[in-house]
């Protein structure tokens, strides 16, 4: 019951942590040749979004880390099943350094889960928290 409340308390710090990150909003609509992940990996959260069944957009936070000139990003279950149920699968929008992307592949990339996950540990603070919790699904993001 304990670990069960800690793990609790531990999703909602993250939560916060993530929330409290300055995000990218609503931006210039952009071009796949304008795409720069060299320019995101400043960047403290992106947004994704995702269509939902009524066809409506949802846009979310994460965190985003740049590997080998490639962005990526680790989503927890809830990020993962929205990733799961997108009716525009496999693209999502981004949103990114003012600029918004819509359509942009959003490729598993489980190679690359622990160069992924050390990235986000030497970028981010809050990952101290945040790798407490189960990430099953890390992408990485190409536009087209």
């Amino acid at each position: 019951m304990r670990i069960a409340k800690a793990l609790g308390s531990l999703a909602l710090v993250a939560g916060l942590l993530v929330a409290g990150c300055s995000g990218a909003g609503p931006g210039t609509l952009a071009s796949a040749a304008q795409w720069n992940p060299g320019a995101y990996g400043g960047e403290s959260t992106i947004q994704l979004g995702t269509v939902r069944s009524d066809g409506s957009t949802h846009w979310f936070k994460v965190w985003i880390v740049v590997i080998d000139d490639q962005a990526y990003v680790r989503l927890g279950s809830r990020s993962a099943t929205k990733i799961a149920e997108n009716r525009s699968a496999p693209h999502v929008g981004v949103r990114v350094a003012g600029q918004q992307f819509d359509r942009v592949r959003a490729e598993p990339a489980p190679e690359m889960i622990e160069r992924v996950a050390q990235a986000m540990a030497a970028k981010y603070w809050g990952d101290v928290v945040v790798h407490l919790i189960a990430h099953p699904l890390t992408l990485r993001l190409r536009p087209e």
